[in-house]
């Protein structure tokens, strides 16, 4: 087994992960910084796949306190209050960090101003964009930075166990996996910041790309950590849908095309969102996506099963401009998005849910901090588009403040437990003891039962019916092999630690959705659809130990605003 110390490991490359890095660097160049990816550095992760933009109060009759109202409210109050207050104060500072130090060209208003488009749920056009490819661009230049500062990289390096010191008291190192070779190897650090992005891929229908398998929230499961309001999976309500067969399937339609005045219809030609709420197409996502499953519940939709968005009532050459990447997409899968009729459905999109963390990016394992949507607390019930870049750049600034300052107080390097080794690599081998069998047919059962049972609308019997399904995948899994000895970019073998990530973290989303017997935001219990005692919120806490999972409820701390109140004068 292979062997690397560094100081600080950071594990992903998104825009928590990058900027952590570089910030990190910054507080304390003598220290060894490493990043570890999944895949390619500047070329995976869901920031570098965000179309909107970037959330931030900087225009005229804007401000932070609105902002922070908008959040909570459509957090249906149950954010981290102190969380949500630094994600709208400091994406002030981080949006000029990311033009002025990074180089980062967002579009401009004709009077040199940075342009603000409309997002649903919003009370004020306040999204920061690159036409519809903002997070290419922030990617790349983060990437060209980091490239830059010679900061050591593991590319294609998966995570696979938090290892803690012998007395289990602290984080001694992560155990990854060289996919090049299949070696194991050990990276001991002084600190981790976990930021390898949520992906709820267990869905028929998402947008995250098929890599993304919740594996950083199933090593924190697994290392005893707690993950708040697992339940709040929100789905994103166009996704694209583009055939059978095709990863193409579920990929996001923006949600600037409706902020723009953009329509959604259902197989008979008519708008329908007027009658579900007064907002229309612009309410929230989980308003939009229930409203567009009602429809596809009763029928009315179109003949591959979607329903349409459509934006030919408007000035085709604003469209073309404004949304030159969603053109091309739709172009590149039979669509015209200009005059003609979009083919979408609901796409699992993004998770609310993960590990509970502080306002400096701490969680309780000493040595880990989290950022991004790794991390649990920051929008509660419902994310407002726009809010998760600024969350990830955001907090992974903030990591990698707090993490050279952390080394420093905390001394050297822990001793990592070499029984845990053992055990974690006799784990991740399992499969390749045994014969080969159909890993597509398991993952096939999983994205149907969650999206039939677990998705946008529950009740008490799908639920159960849920229980049922994920413990017999996860026998099913545990009875199947891979059939190789090769491990070298072993693919079947990836996919099989895929799916054990991914049934994990689905039963603790179905564990945390039969405690929420209410209904807020992405969380809709058909048989409690009451939004219920807001001034006595409180927020679901998984964990899982010993085989087994754990569920308790904490009361949420209004610790700058009530239910009924607002910081708006």
């Amino acid at each position: 087994m292979r062997k690397i110390k560094t100081d600080i490991l950071i594990l992903g490359s998104g825009g928590a992960g990058l900027f952590a890095a570089l910030h990190a660097h910054q507080r304390d160049p003598k220290l060894s910084i490493t990043v570890a990816v999944k895949g390619l550095l500047g070329k995976c992760g869901c920031t570098r796949m965000v179309q909107g933009g970037y959330n931030v109060a900087l225009a005229e009759g804007d401000s932070v306190e609105r902002h922070f109202m908008d959040t909570i409210e459509g957090g249906k109050w149950l954010p981290d209050q102190e969380l949500a207050w630094t994600l709208v104060s400091v994406a002030v500072e981080r949006v000029h960090e990311l033009e002025n130090e990074l180089g980062c060209f967002f579009d401009r208003n004709p009077d040199g101003t940075v342009h603000q488009k409309a997002f649903a749920g919003q009370t004020f056009d306040r999204t920061v964009h690159k036409g519809d490819l903002t997070g290419i661009e922030i990617i790349n230049r983060l990437a060209e930075q980091v490239w830059a500062r010679g900061i050591n990289r593991l590319e294609e390096h998966r995570a696979v166990e938090f290892i803690k010191n012998r007395a289990g008291d602290a984080l001694a190192g992560v155990l990854m996996i060289d996919m090049r070779s299949g070696e194991f190897v050990l990276v001991q650090a002084r600190a981790v910041l976990l930021a390898t992005g949520g992906g709820p891929t267990m869905y028929k229908y998402h947008t995250p790309s098929g890599d993304k398998t919740c594996d950083g929230m199933a090593m924190a499961l697994r290392a005893g950590l707690m993950l708040r309001d697992m339940e709040m999976v929100q789905f994103h309500p166009t996704g694209l849908i583009a055939g059978p067969h095709t990863r193409i399937t579920g990929t996001i339609i923006e949600e600037g095309l409706r902020g723009s005045g953009g329509y959604l219809l259902n197989g008979a030609g008519e708008r329908f969102m007027g009658n579900y709420d007064p907002r229309g197409e612009r309410a929230t996502r989980d308003i939009v996506s229930r409203g567009m499953y009602e429809e596809m519940r009763l029928g009315r939709v179109g003949p591959r099963g979607g329903l349409y968005i459509t934006m030919r009532h408007l000035d085709p050459v604003m469209v073309r401009r404004m949304f030159k990447g969603m053109v091309e997409r739709c172009a590149d899968c039979g669509f015209d998005l200009v005059s003609g009729l979009v083919d979408v459905v609901p796409t699992a999109h993004y998770m609310m849910g993960g590990v509970a963390f502080r306002t400096d990016c701490t969680t309780d394992l000493p040595g880990l901090f989290v950022a991004g949507e790794d991390s649990g607390g920051v929008h509660g019930a419902n994310r407002l588009g726009g809010n998760g870049v600024a969350n990830s750049t955001v907090f992974g600034g903030i990591a990698g403040d707090a993490m050279p300052q952390w080394v420093k107080a905390n001394g050297g390097f822990h001793e990592p437990d070499p029984q845990a080794i053992e055990a974690a690599v006799a784990s991740c081998r399992a499969p390749l003891t045994r014969p080969a069998g159909d890993l597509n047919a398991i993952r096939e059962a999983l994205y149907a039962g969650m999206w039939d049972d677990v998705g946008i609308v529950r009740d008490a019997a799908s639920l159960q019916r849920a229980a049922g399904k994920l413990d017999e995948l996860e026998a099913r899994l545990d009875r199947v092999g891979v059939g190789s000895e090769d491990l070298s970019f072993n693919l079947a073998w990836h996919d099989w630690l895929n799916l054990k990530n991914l049934i994990l973290v689905s039963q603790s989303i179905r564990f945390a959705a039969i405690a929420r017997e209410d209904s807020r935001g992405a969380h809709f219990r058909a048989d409690f659809p009451d939004v219920r005692d807001l001034e006595n919120s409180r927020y679901t806490c998984v964990t899982w130990r010993d085989g087994r999972f754990a569920i308790d409820t904490k009361p949420v701390v209004f610790s700058r605003v009530k239910p009924g109140e607002t910081l708006l004068l």
